[in-house]
């Protein structure tokens, strides 16, 4: 038995519904743009781990060689980077580095990042 409904709601949405689901879009969608930037970021980091792990297999431009190829395929082909390598110390450790900028342009929100991954492993 269905039973007689209070007021005149049929089904449809309130307002407070609606407003929730747009704050609800609007965070997923910033968070997705601004969560790119951090993706990128690992992925590079992973990449200078690596070759810091093969480091005493690998010469120094070897490594410049395969972290620009990371570089170009994270971030596009007119992208390049400068790369710090560091051997040696009392540690007997090898140490990659660099810095570099990434952006999120998106209505309302402008931001640049400033990131400086870094990767050390002992030789």
């Amino acid at each position: 038995m269905v039973s007689p409904s209070r007021g005149d709601r049929r089904g449809g949405s309130t307002l407070g519904c609606l407003v929730s689901l747009l704050v609800f879009v609007a965070a997923l969608y910033y968070g997705v743009h601004i969560g790119e930037v951090y993706v990128r970021y690992y992925q590079l980091v992973d990449e200078m781990k690596v070759n810091a792990r093969l480091a005493p297999t690998l010469a120094d431009d070897v490594i410049q060689r395969r972290l620009q190829a990371k570089v170009q395929d994270v971030f596009g082909d007119e992208t390049s980077m400068k790369f710090r390598i560091i051997r040696g110390g009392r540690t007997r450790t090898i140490t990659i580095e660099t810095q570099y900028r990434d952006s999120v342009n998106l209505p309302l929100f402008k931001r640049s990042f400033e990131l400086k991954p870094r990767a050390e492993e002992p030789i």
